[in-house]
């Protein structure tokens, strides 16, 4: 039987449609091209012989050489074989690839809300980029050529120099540089805290982000909620709970509740900590933001050794600056390390340079400043919008941070919620951020984030919620039940 082979020009351009047009890299470009694509078509098959270059010189009339180069490239790239007395064949291993399945689509990113009072962002786009900018410029440009090396799991020392500072002066932290870890942010301050350092039981507020408690659950990490009044956290509870190791709070500012922990009760947490060997975990995610009251000091102050202090820049300034840092324990800074590696793998360098110089400069102090002024406005509107259209709804924990929670009528939480969904506003209910093993009555809520959205939006934003507010509650407070 003869060997398929391809040995004449006619069948190369009809049958296989082998044509050379003429493109960048001249014929042999061309005839590499068009005999790969032929093979992977499958119109040559897998053992096909090829003609000899003279021959398929002359039935294309281009040069031996430019067949024989082709040949040659076809031959390194797999397609073809080449063998001493056997001629060039088409590769077995060149059968056309099975067809490939669609690909499946994507899952569409949930469409954006007419309105967003969701909690937990700053306005993005209150960002300082200008200052930022500069102060970019003037750390690239300071920055010794050992900067651009592997980081240092510590963190740049320019940072943590302008840290030490920042936060002895505007929130009564002690520490020094060398005490300081930067990450990137308080959920990888957990990871790493809880990788290798800690270990559970946690005694944590009955009241917290899920994400966290979601985070310290997959690290093995059994939480413990107590309960939270007027005066914040129940520290007295701690001492039901004789195999806690620690206690994660946050003192300055409660979340999402609001209000600061009490002193008797700041001091409550510190002594158990020291009668236990125990550690207060502190999160001070929106200390800088106070409006009706002198700021309220780290817990951190009363006891370096016996409290771990958390903060970022995610409320401060933007959630897409992944920078946190670590107030550490003297005994702790060696082991925390230990787990973050010996280079740093998660804060960019370029970054702790940038934020370094935003602190040393001033600019930090002064966007905090105007933030705190715009957000204080957008506060004091939102009570009063309240005040004038759902006077019935009382707003708790409105004398700091960047979120109020409106109490709600008993068993009208749902009803809020869609009707705000109606109204094209996104916002959050109080329960999810409820502890699953607190055991005290849920009061209904709704946690508003008056940050989130760029000013040009607040006043629609407003509307949007007052007018679900009513739909839900009615002028009265009694529930109007949905549909």
């Amino acid at each position: 039987m003869p060997e398929p082979w391809v040995n004449s020009a006619e069948r190369i351009g009809a049958d296989l449609h082998l044509n050379l047009p003429a493109e960048k890299g001249g014929r042999q470009a061309a005839l590499t091209r068009a005999l790969r694509e032929a093979i992977r078509e499958g119109r040559l098959a897998p053992g096909t012989r090829l003609p000899p270059y003279r021959s398929l010189a002359a039935d294309l009339g281009i040069a031996r050489n430019t067949v024989a180069s082709a040949y040659a490239e076809l031959v390194a790239e797999g397609w073809l074989a080449a063998r001493q007395g056997s001629g060039t064949r088409v590769a077995e291993r060149a059968a056309p690839p099975r067809p490939v399945p669609a690909a499946r689509k994507a899952p569409q990113a949930p469409p954006r809300p007419a309105h967003d009072l969701r909690q937990g962002q700053p306005d993005a786009a209150s960002f300082p980029r200008t200052a930022w900018l500069a102060a970019a410029r003037r750390a690239l440009t300071a920055a010794p050529h050992e900067a651009f090396g592997p980081g240092d799991p510590r963190g740049r020392i320019e940072l943590r120099r302008a840290l030490a500072e920042y936060l002895a002066r505007a929130r009564g932290v002690r520490t020094t540089p060398d005490r300081i870890v930067v990450c990137s942010g308080f959920a990888h301050a957990l990871r790493l805290l809880y990788g290798g350092v800690l270990r559970g039981p946690l005694a944590v507020e009955e009241y917290g982000l899920p994400f966290h408690r979601d985070l310290l659950g997959t690290a093995g990490v059994r939480t413990v909620p107590l309960g939270i009044d007027e005066r914040g956290a129940r520290t007295a509870e701690l001492g039901a709970h004789k195999g806690l190791r620690a206690v994660l709070l946050t003192p300055a500012h409660q979340f999402p509740t609001g209000g600061p922990l009490h002193s008797e009760r700041r001091a409550e947490a510190v002594d158990w900590a020291r009668a236990r060997r125990a550690l207060v975990l502190e999160d001070d995610y929106d200390g800088e933001f106070r409006y009706d009251r002198e700021p309220v000091g780290a817990v951190q102050g009363l006891d370096p050794e016996r409290v771990v202090y958390l903060g970022s820049v995610s409320k401060s300034l933007s959630p897409a600056v992944r920078l946190g840092w670590m107030v550490l324990p003297e005994h702790l800074v060696g082991a925390v390390l230990e787990v973050k590696g010996q280079r740093e793998a998660w804060a960019s360098v370029l970054d702790q340079l940038t934020l370094a110089d935003f602190l040393a400069s001033g600019h930090y102090d002064r966007h905090v400043r105007r933030m705190r002024q715009r957000y204080r406005a957008r506060r004091d509107r939102l009570v009063r919008a309240l005040a004038e259209s759902a006077p019935h709804i009382r707003a708790t924990g409105v004398a700091a941070g960047l979120h109020a929670v409106l109490r709600l009528p008993p068993g009208s939480e749902g009803d809020a919620l869609r009707a705000a969904a109606h109204q094209g506003l996104a916002l959050d209910g109080l329960s999810p951020f409820r502890h699953p093993g607190a055991t005290a009555p849920a009061p209904d809520g709704l946690v508003i984030g008056y940050a989130t959205p760029p000013d040009h939006a607040y006043p629609a934003a407003l509307q949007a919620l007052t007018r679900a507010l009513g739909a839900a509650t009615g002028p009265d407070g009694t529930v109007v039940p949905a549909g």
